[in-house]
C-alpha cells in the first residue's frame, strides 16, 4: 500500500467517523471475516461502524463474531441507503467493481465520501478514494490484518479481529492448500494463533457444521458430475427441482466445486447451479497449474475472479448454459 495513502487514511480515522463497511453480493468466508474484522477495530478506534452486506451470507458464518449486527441491503433498502449517504467513509471490501454488490451498485456510485478498497482480484475499476489491491495475497482477510498494521495499531488485534481474519484466510485458501497460500500468511496465521484464536474450532464451525439435506445435496451433486478426461475438465449442474428437493439453504453448495479438482488428471472444474428467483444460473471455476479461469469467466461467463478460482453467470436455461461450456471447452482445452 502506498505511504501517501496509509498516511492520509491515518488523518481520515484520527476522529471518530460515521463509516460504513461492505462486502460484495453473496458474501462468504472472506468477505464477512474482512468486513467484521474491519468493523471490530474500528470500534476499538471509537469509530461508529455498520457492516451492510448487498443480500444475507451463509447460515455456516452466522457465528462470526457480532454477525446478527449486520444489515441486509436487500431487506431495509430505505434505512441502508440513508446510513450510506450520512456515511464520512465507506470501504468497500473484497471487490473491485461496484457491480459485484448487486442492487447498491446505484447507491454506491452516488456516494460522495472518500471510499477506501481493500480487495485481492484481479482489474480494479476506479471508484475508490484510495485502494489497496494486490493479487499476491490469497485473501482480503490477510490484506485487512496488514491494512490494521500499516496504521501501527497491530496491537488492537485481539482474539475477536483474529477469530475473522482468520476466518477468510481459511475459507480462501482452501485450507491452506492453494497456491496462494505463502510464508508470510501462515507466519500472520502464527500471530493470529498466538493472540488466542481456537483455529480447531472455528475450522469445526466452517466445515463440520452440515445438515443431513446438505449432504444428501452433496451426494446428488457428485452423481450428476460429468469428467472429460481428455479435457481435463469435470463439470457438475444443480437444478433448481434439486435444490428444492434437498431443502437448499444458502452455502449448502459452497466448496462443491473443489470436489472435480480431486479427480486424478483434472485441472479444470465448473459447477452450474439454476437460480429460478433471479432468472440466472449462476457458475463458480476452480482450476490447477496454468489455466486461467478468471480470464475464461470474463470472456464467456460475465465473469471473473483469479486464476484459479472464478464465478460467472449465465441468462439461459441450465441446458444451453452447459451446452455453450462443453462447446467452449472442446475449442479451448484441445
Amino acid at each position: 500500500m502506498k505511504n501517501d495513502d496509509i498516511l492520509a487514511i491515518k488523518e481520515l480515522l484520527a476522529t471518530p467517523k460515521k463509516i460504513v463497511i461492505i462486502p460484495h453480493r453473496s458474501p462468504d468466508g472472506d468477505a464477512m471475516g474482512s468486513t467484521l474484522a474491519l468493523y471490530h477495530f474500528l470500534l476499538k478506534e471509537n469509530h461508529q461502524a455498520v457492516v451492510i452486506a448487498p443480500n444475507d451470507f451463509p447460515n455456516f458464518l452466522a457465528w462470526l463474531p457480532s454477525s446478527e449486527t449486520v444489515l441486509i441491503f436487500e431487506n431495509d433498502k430505505e434505512n441502508c441507503i440513508k446510513i450510506i449517504q450520512e456515511a464520512e467513509i465507506v470501504f468497500t471490501l473484497d471487490f473491485n467493481a461496484l457491480h459485484r454488490t448487486g442492487e447498491m451498485e446505484h447507491v454506491l456510485n452516488k456516494v460522495t465520501a472518500p471510499m477506501i478498497m481493500i480487495d485481492h482480484h484481479q482489474k480494479p475499476d476506479s471508484y475508490a478514494t484510495y485502494t489497496y489491491s494486490d493479487t499476491v495475497f490469497g485473501s482480503t482477510c490477510e490484506m485487512v490484518y496488514n491494512f490494521i498494521s500499516y496504521l501501527g495499531k497491530k496491537e488492537a488485534i485481539d482474539k475477536t479481529i483474529a477469530t475473522c481474519i482468520y476466518t477468510g484466510i481459511t475459507t480462501d485458501s482452501g485450507s491452506f492448500r492453494f497456491p496462494s497460500t505463502t510464508s508470510t500468511t501462515h507466519r500472520i496465521v502464527a500471530d493470529l494463533i498466538d493472540i488466542g484464536i481456537n483455529n480447531s474450532e472455528i475450522h469445526n464451525l466452517l466445515f463440520d457444521n452440515n445438515s443431513y439435506n446438505r449432504l444428501q445435496l452433496l451426494g446428488r451433486a457428485l452423481q450428476n458430475m460429468k469428467v472429460f478426461p481428455e479435457l481435463k475438465t469435470s463439470y457438475i449442474s444443480l437444478s433448481q427441482k434439486e435444490l428444492d428437493e434437498f431443502h437448499y439453504e444458502k452455502g449448502d453448495t459452497e466448496g462443491i466445486v473443489n470436489y472435480g479438482l480431486t479427480i486424478k488428471g483434472i485441472e479444470f472444474a465448473a459447477i452450474f447451479i439454476e437460480h429460478r428467483d433471479e432468472n440466472i444460473i449462476k457458475i463458480s471455476f476452480r482450476s490447477q497449474g496454468d489455466f486461467d479461469v478468471n480470464q475464461f469467466a470474463r470472456d464467456h461467463f460475465n465473469g471473473g475472479g483469479h486464476i484459479n478460482a472464478a464465478g460467472g453467470k449465465s441468462y439461459e436455461s441450465l441446458k444451453k448454459t452447459i451446452e455453450k461450456f462443453e462447446k467452449i471447452i472442446s475449442e479451448t482445452k484441445q
